[in-house]
């Protein structure tokens, strides 16, 4: 018997359409079908509970939803030690190998043992106040430090293994993984990677000086954001979502992280093919 994970977009529109997916999969396939607790209410009644007592071992995390619902699902992954496949019901579905209306071909691959896996850096972040430790994440795309509601900018000190990069003035700074390179880095003027790189992108938001520009560093290192002055309280993104609002003196350390995610890769496209198609580049 194969066990799949199910993680969905909670608040997708068509939540019809979406359940007859999973339905039909129940009913085609010899699988059993295993979703989380925050989640449950929103799946049909056949999937049952995961419970991380005993240990299922999970063949994949089936992830219906854009590259929102795949940065959510990050959790389990780490938590199940099961790739992501995603399906995508979303709008650019960047992270995404799948769609509906290829979703049982994709399964049978699956089930045949014909794929890949791709794994994933994550960020290592952690906030100091006072020198204490008083939060710690990890991303898959990336951590924002913006100005918040006001319109003065920042003052940031910035470094790398102690050694001092520059200090700079702007609205935020973008630390970003190479999966999250093409996502709110890019829009900042930061370069893309390749996903399966280990890098970090460190990239500026509207600084006040036009020489200041994006760095890439190894994964490795470990990079340091000192708010040395701010008119409010700034906040820190990881993945899109708002995890803490700064103080002055506050210090943010990103280093590459030891866990990873795995993605399942099924097809021969390449991440260049996916980047043509996904963001017209290239067409003239």
């Amino acid at each position: 018997m194969n066990k799949f994970g199910i993680f969905v977009h909670t608040e997708y529109y068509n939540k019809k359409k979406q359940s007859e997916i999973i339905h039909n999969l129940n009913d085609n396939f010899n699988i059993e079908f295993y979703g989380f607790d925050d989640q449950l209410e929103h799946l049909p009644s056949f999937v049952k509970k995961y419970d991380c007592k005993h240990k299922i071992n999970l063949n994949s995390i089936l992830v219906f939803g854009g590259d929102g619902t795949m940065l959510r699902a990050k959790k389990y992954a780490l938590l199940t030690k099961a790739p992501l496949l995603g399906i995508n019901i979303g709008r650019l579905g960047f992270l995404s190998e799948t769609k509906p209306e290829l979703l049982e071909k994709s399964i049978q691959l699956l089930i045949s043992n014909k794929y890949t896996i791709q794994s994933r850096l994550l960020l290592d972040i952690k906030i100091f106040r006072n020198k204490e430790l008083i939060y710690r994440d990890l991303a898959l795309n990336d951590a924002v430090l913006f100005r918040a509601s006001t319109p003065k900018m920042i003052e940031v000190k910035i470094t790398t293994n102690k050694l001092l990069i520059y200090t700079a003035r702007c609205d935020g700074l973008v630390a970003s993984t190479p999966t999250g390179s093409t996502a709110y880095s890019l829009s900042g003027g930061g370069p893309i990677l390749d996903p399966l790189m280990d890098a970090i992108v460190f990239t500026p938001l509207n600084p006040h000086i036009l020489s200041i520009r994006p760095i890439v560093f190894s994964s490795h290192d470990t990079l340091s954001f000192e708010l040395l002055n701010c008119h409010d309280e700034p906040l820190l993104q990881v993945d899109g979502v708002n995890v803490a609002n700064l103080l002055k003196g506050d210090i943010i350390k990103i280093t590459g992280a030891s866990q990873k995610v795995d993605f399942i890769k099924l097809s021969n496209k390449t991440f260049y093919q996916i980047m043509r198609n996904k963001m017209h580049m290239g067409r003239m």
